[in-house]
C-alpha cells in the first residue's frame, strides 16, 4: 500500500462539493450492464425517479436478455409502465435543451414525449440554465434518495455495447434505423446511503435551476439496490464534485478542476486516465511539471482515435496532439504513454468513459473529460474516494481500487485480471512495461499516432476558443477569432482579421 497520509485530496468547498457516505459503491462498466440495471433500479422505485443527462432516447432497449420479461424492456414505455403500476411514484425527465433539436429526426420519441405531458406523474423538461454554448453534461440517475447512478453513460442510442466489444456484435445496432455503430467504452458507478441522498439533493437544485420549481424530498424508504449489483466497495466516503459556468449572477463552480491539479499534484507512483477527450492545457501542464521530476509518476492515458465528428476532431484532435508533443518533449517522456483501445480485428473502441485512478489512493468517475468544457464551461459531476490509511475499510478499499484498474487495463488488453497482475510484478510494478508486454495485434491497446492525428496549425477551429472555451466568458472570444480565421481563410481584409 503506498502511503496516502499527505493533506486529503477531498475537502468540501475546494476541491469537493460534499463528502457522504455509501454502504456500497459499484462501478459499473460499459451500458450493457449498466442499462440493465438501471432498470431493475427504476422498476423497484416507490417514490420518485430523477434522469438527469445530456440526452435521453425512449427507443432503446435496456436489458440484453430481457430478465423481467412482464416489464417493458424500451426505455420510454418503462417508465410509463411504472407510473400506470405504482401510484405514488413520480417521475422526473432533465434534459439539455440543445439535445431537443437532435430528438425532432428520433421516431417514435416525440410521441412518446407528448404522451408524457399528458400524465402529470412523469415530468419532462429541458434545461437551458446556462451560458450561450454551454451544455448540461451531468448524467445522474436517482432512485428514491436511496440509490443513486453518476458516470459517463448516457441512456440515449449508439451506447450499448458488452464488455468483449465484439467487432460485429448484432445488439449494436440504433433503435430504428438498425444502423450499426461502431464498439463503445463507457464506465458510472452506483452509490447508496447519505451519498445517494447527496445526489437527490442535486438533482433537486438542478430541477429548480431549470424549471424553477421546487421538488419535495422523499421520505425515508427500503434500500432499492439490484440484487444483480455486487459492491465494488462497502462503507467509504465519496467525494461528489462540480463543474458548473458562471451564469444568471452565480458564480462558476470548478470543484473538479481543483481536484484533478491536486490529485496529479500528490499522485506517488501511477496516474491511470480514460477520457473521451484529452485537450485541457493545465492539465497537460501540470503533467509535465510530474514528468520533469527525476522520481516522478508514470502516467498512462486510454482516449480513443478519434473524436466523434469532424469538428470534434478539428478542435479536440488537435489540442490533443499540441498537448501529447509537449509532453513527449519533457526529459522523462518515457514515463508517459496514450493509447488507443482497438477490438480484435484492430477496429477503434470509442472511448467515452471518465475515470482516473491514482496509485491506489484515489479514484474518480463521472462525467468530466480531460478538455477546457469540462472543467470550467458545462455542468459536470464526478464521484471519487480516496484511502484514508486509518481507517478501518483502508486495505479493501487500496485493494478495490488496484483491482479496478487491472480490471479495466484487461479489458483493453483482451486478457484477464491475473495475467496483468502477473506482468506488473514481473516489471516490478511499472504500469507502462506491463502494458506493453501484454499489448498483441488482437484486442489490445495501440500507441496513439501523434504524427497521423496533426492538423493544420492554423486550424480556424482549432485556433479559436468556440468549441472549448475555459471558461462561460470565453466563447465571445472565440466568436471573434473563428470570424478572423474565416476572414483569412477566404482574403478578406480587415483591421480584427
Amino acid at each position: 500500500m503506498i502511503d496516502c497520509s499527505t493533506t486529503a485530496r477531498l475537502r468540501p468547498g475546494e476541491t469537493c462539493w460534499r463528502i457522504e457516505r455509501a454502504d456500497r459503491l459499484a462501478v459499473i462498466i460499459d451500458a450493457a450492464d449498466y442499462f440493465a440495471t438501471v432498470r431493475e433500479a427504476i422498476v423497484n422505485a416507490r417514490h420518485s425517479v430523477y434522469l438527469i443527462g445530456w440526452d435521453f432516447d425512449t427507443r432503446i432497449t435496456l436489458a440484453r436478455p430481457n430478465n423481467l420479461p412482464d416489464v417493458p424492456n424500451r426505455l420510454g414505455k418503462l417508465l410509463t409502465w411504472c407510473v400506470s403500476n405504482r401510484k405514488d411514484l413520480r417521475i422526473y425527465v432533465l434534459r439539455w435543451d440543445l439535445g431537443a433539436i437532435n430528438a425532432l429526426g428520433r421516431g417514435s420519441t416525440p410521441l412518446v414525449v407528448m404522451d408524457w405531458m399528458t400524465d402529470k406523474r412523469i415530468r419532462f423538461k429541458l434545461d437551458g440554465a446556462h451560458p450561450s454554448a454551454s451544455a448540461h453534461h451531468q448524467k445522474i440517475v436517482v432512485i428514491d434518495d436511496m440509490l443513486a447512478f453518476c458516470g459517463g453513460i448516457d441512456m440515449t442510442a449508439d451506447r450499448w455495447d458488452t464488455r468483449a466489444h465484439l467487432d460485429n456484435d448484432p445488439g449494436r445496432r440504433r433503435p430504428t434505423t438498425k444502423r450499426r455503430y461502431k464498439p463503445w467504452h463507457d464506465v458510472s458507478t452506483a452509490v447508496d446511503g447519505a451519498a445517494a441522498r447527496a445526489l437527490g439533493d442535486l438533482a433537486r437544485t438542478r430541477w429548480h435551476s431549470a424549471t424553477g420549481e421546487k421538488l419535495e424530498v422523499p421520505p425515508r424508504m427500503q434500500s432499492v439496490w439490484p440484487d444483480s449489483l455486487v459492491p465494488t466497495m462497502q462503507d467509504v466516503d465519496v467525494g461528489i464534485s462540480r463543474t458548473k459556468p458562471e451564469y444568471n449572477g452565480d458564480d462558476g463552480v470548478h470543484e473538479i478542476e481543483t481536484l484533478l491539479l491536486e490529485v496529479i499534484a500528490k499522485a506517488r507512483k501511477t496516474i491511470y486516465i480514460e477520457s473521451q477527450y484529452f485537450a485541457s492545457r493545465k492539465i497537460a501542464e501540470a503533467m509535465v511539471s510530474r514528468l520533469e521530476e527525476p522520481d516522478g509518476p508514470e502516467i498512462v492515458v486510454i482516449n480513443p482515435e478519434t473524436a466523434n465528428g469532424w469538428v470534434e476532431e478539428e478542435v479536440m484532435g488537435a489540442s490533443r496532439a499540441r498537448m501529447v508533443e509537449v509532453i513527449n518533449a519533457t526529459e522523462h517522456a518515457d514515463r508517459f504513454r496514450i493509447y488507443n483501445p482497438v477490438t480484435a480485428k484492430g477496429a477503434p473502441i470509442y472511448v467515452h468513459a471518465k475515470v482516473m485512478i491514482v496509485d491506489d489512493c484515489f479514484l474518480k468517475v463521472g462525467s468530466s473529460n480531460l478538455n477546457n468544457r469540462s472543467l470550467g464551461f458545462d455542468s459536470e459531476c464526478d464521484l471519487s474516494v480516496e484511502l484514508r490509511p486509518d481507517a478501518p475499510e483502508g486495505k479493501a478499499t487500496s485493494r478495490a481500487i488496484l483491482d479496478l484498474r487491472h480490471d479495466l487495463l484487461a479489458e483493453h488488453l483482451g486478457t484477464d485480471i491475473a495475467s496483468f497482475q502477473a506482468a506488473l510484478e514481473q516489471t516490478n510494478g511499472s504500469l507502462i512495461r506491463a502494458i506493453e508486454s501484454l499489448r498483441t495485434n488482437h484486442k489490445s491497446l495501440v500507441l496513439f499516432d501523434v504524427e497521423a492525428a496533426k492538423v493544420n496549425g492554423d486550424s480556424i477551429m482549432a485556433e479559436s476558443a468556440l468549441l472549448d472555451p475555459e471558461r462561460a466568458t470565453s466563447p465571445a472570444k472565440g466568436f471573434r477569432r473563428l470570424w478572423g480565421g474565416t476572414k483569412r481563410l477566404f482574403g478578406m481584409a480587415g483591421k480584427d482579421a
